[in-house]
């Protein structure tokens, strides 16, 4: 198989993407331990119901990460597109989870707030701090990765990331509250737990869509669908075209195009100009092209 061959570089996409995920799952774990223990020795709920996200973002994860090893696999018999909706269907459980996982925090947080207990140490800021800029820094490299494969699974696990900074960043800001308050503000940071769950399930629900976009086959962009267009008309040969329907398939694109041509033209030759389109199309698109079908038609007298 040759090295620029389409669903190679789309399979070659999908396995580093895994590898990114797999270590996100290994900071997961870190910050996991690192926050439960800040969070027993110095009473705070917001730092254990922290932890205990971060133990879920792991399974999360697992399920971008197992789905990106499905996408990489090539074409078979049973599967003739290839594996790439196994990258969005795992984006689509991800952000499903993300509203599981922004409701419980909020049903913790609202216990803590009608109980009463200790508040926090002021130590468990520098904690904070620290997951705050781990987590944000890989949720803007996840992010990047995510654009520059077009990958909506990494994209997601990027918001993953960055609502765990969120949280984490609201009981920042509790905490200070807390200890700046004194007696009888023990539930501040319980408050902006509670606060940065909405915003998280709001994104969250962005997120849901266009991951369920990609499952459904939602179209292309038009400024995406007139690029395949211009390239589509330079090719010689081509007079117009008629239809030209694009749609995502994981880390790739799948492409139907019906193109005008001289019709006095030989079968061979409008079949190379097919082929021409075809090649022109995969060879040209940053955005990912793994297949296209051309369909020929005579242009108009």
């Amino acid at each position: 198989m040759s090295p620029r061959d389409p669903h190679l570089q789309a399979s070659q996409r999908a396995r580093d993407s895994a590898r990114l995920v797999l270590r996100g799952i290994a900071l997961n774990a870190l910050l996991a331990a690192v926050k439960f223990a800040a969070g027993v020795f110095g009473h705070t709920y917001a730092l254990i119901a922290d932890a205990a996200e971060s133990m879920l973002d792991i399974l999360s994860s697992t399920l971008v990460w197992a789905g990106f090893r499905v996408a990489a696999q090539p074409p078979d018999a049973n599967h003739p597109y290839g594996h790439g909706k196994a990258e969005p269907l795992a984006g689509l459980a991800v952000s499903l989870i993300i509203f599981g996982l922004a409701g419980w925090v909020a049903s913790q947080a609202v216990h803590e707030i009608v109980t009463p207990h200790q508040g926090p140490a002021w130590w468990t800021l520098v904690v904070l701090a620290g997951v705050i800029v781990a987590k944000t820094w890989f949720s803007r490299r996840m992010g990047m990765a995510g654009e520059e494969v077009g990958s909506t699974a990494l994209g997601i696990e990027a918001l993953h990331h960055w609502s765990d900074a969120m949280t984490s960043g609201a009981a920042f800001v509790g905490i200070c509250i807390a200890l700046w308050g004194g007696p009888g503000w023990e539930t501040a940071d319980d408050w902006a737990a509670l606060f940065a769950c909405g915003i998280i399930a709001f994104n969250g629900f962005g997120m849901f869509t266009q991951a369920l976009g990609d499952v459904m086959d939602t179209a292309v962009s038009k400024n995406f669908e007139n690029e395949l267009r211009s390239v589509a008309l330079a090719v010689p040969g081509v007079q117009a075209l008629d239809k030209l329907r694009a749609r995502k398939s994981g880390l790739s694109h799948l492409v139907d195009i019906q193109v005008r041509v001289d019709g006095r033209l030989t079968v061979r030759e409008g079949h190379a100009i097919a082929h021409a389109v075809k090649d022109a199309l995969i060879g040209s698109s940053v955005h990912g092209i793994s297949d296209v079908t051309v369909h020929i038609e005579p242009a108009q007298e």
